[in-house]
This record gives structure tokens, C-alpha cells and sequence, in this order.
């Protein structure tokens, strides 16, 4: 099911449909490297998607048990993942829900709320989101944030792109450390797969943090 946020920001709302419209409307099928990697032996629950692009991620982590609520700003990206639900056979488990994040957010406490790549060429206010993201996990959840730490030469990225350590985008959160520990904060290297086959060496910065 799809819920409309209160309030859209229309440009980036224009913006990010733009990039769903120009791309073809089926997933890659993978889920990310990362997301496996972190969750795979936690316990299934109740986990928030920030960005859930075509659904990859969210359709893996139903099949593992998890009832996930997928957000996106873009409608056009939920169509995609929704229809990548009913073809894994897993749309029972996801809620498809539409948010600018800087104006309306998903009700409820989370076990797991998780970002990939969540960040914009469009100005929002993504500490703030995840902040709020943090705060809305139960005692024992987990918060996931997967970040660039360099860039794919397909990426359209500016070779002028500075990408912030672990450490500087987690104490930009401003987050009580006597609330959380620290299960994994710095870099990882995974393999990154292009658009047309090709494959490159690339960092990701992880925060994973776990809520006491």
C-alpha cells in the first residue's frame, strides 16, 4: 500500500521522478552488499527504508522475515518498487510510503532504519532525517547508514566530490554516545557493478550502531 506525505517539496519531488522516468523500471535484483552484510543475522522486525529507490533492499530483508515500511519521495520510484514486491511475491510485508523526509515521516518504532546512499544534489536537511531516524528505534534496534566514501567512474558524482569519513557524518548527528554503541563506524571496500557490466573498487562509510 502507498500513503502520501502531508507536504512535498516539488522540486526535488520533480527532480528525483525525472531520474525514475529516464531509467528502466526493473531492479538490478541485488540487494546492496552492505545491507546483507549488517542484517543478515539480525532478528527480523519492523524496518524503515529511507530512499528505497526500485525496492531491492526492502524485498530482501521481507524475504528474511522483516516487515519494512519503504519510503520514497519519489512516486515514480514506489511504482517500481511495489511492482518488484508483487514479482518477489513479498508486497503482503512491505508498506510503500511517499515523504518529502524534511516535511512528513512514518509513524511507529522501528527495529532497523537503514539509508543507502542517501544523499542529494537537492538541498534537504539529511542529519535531521536521520537523526529523526535514529529516534525512532526501539531499545536493541540497529541504524545503518551507508555512505560514498569515493566514487565509481560512472558516477555522476564531480571529481571535486568530498566524501566525509564515518566519523565526521556521525558526530554531525549529534547523538547521546551513552545511548548507543558503536558496532562498526569507518570504511569498507566493496565491488561496485556500472550500468553497462562494468565493475570498479570503490569505499562505502559505514555507521552501525545498535540503540542500548
Amino acid at each position: 500500500m502507498t500513503r502520501e506525505g502531508d507536504t512535498l517539496d516539488k522540486n526535488a519531488e520533480q527532480f528525483w521522478d525525472d531520474i525514475y522516468k529516464a531509467s528502466s523500471p526493473l531492479s538490478s535484483g541485488r540487494p546492496g552488499q552492505i545491507v546483507t552484510r549488517f542484517t543478515d543475522d539480525l532478528s527480523p522486525g519492523r524496518a524503515l527504508e529511507l530512499g528505497c529507490a526500485r525496492g531491492d533492499d526492502a524485498v530482501w530483508l521481507a524475504r528474511q522475515g522483516w516487515s519494512v515500511v519503504a519510503t520514497d519521495i519519489s512516486a515514480t520510484a514506489l511504482n517500481y518498487a511495489r511492482q518488484n514486491a508483487e514479482r518477489s511475491g513479498v508486497a503482503d510485508r512491505i508498506t510503500f510510503e511517499r515523504h518529502d523526509l524534511s516535511q512528513s515521516f512514518p509513524a511507529g518504532m522501528f527495529d532497523l532504519a537503514f539509508a543507502s546512499f542517501f544523499q542529494s544534489p537537492v538541498t534537504f536537511p539529511r542529519a535531521e532525517v536521520l537523526r529523526r531516524a535514529a529516534e525512532a528505534l526501539a531499545s536493541g534496534g540497529h541504524l545503518l547508514i551507508i555512505d560514498h566514501g569515493s566514487h565509481a567512474p560512472w558516477s555522476w558524482s564531480s571529481p571535486d566530490t568530498v566524501h566525509p569519513p564515518a566519523e565526521d557524518t556521525l558526530a554531525g548527528l549529534g547523538l547521546d554516545p551513552s545511548q548507543w554503541q558503536h558496532c562498526h563506524v569507518g570504511a569498507i571496500e566493496r565491488v561496485a557493478y556500472g550500468p553497462d557490466g562494468q565493475t570498479a573498487t570503490v569505499l562505502d562509510n559505514i555507521i552501525f550502531l545498535r540503540r542500548l
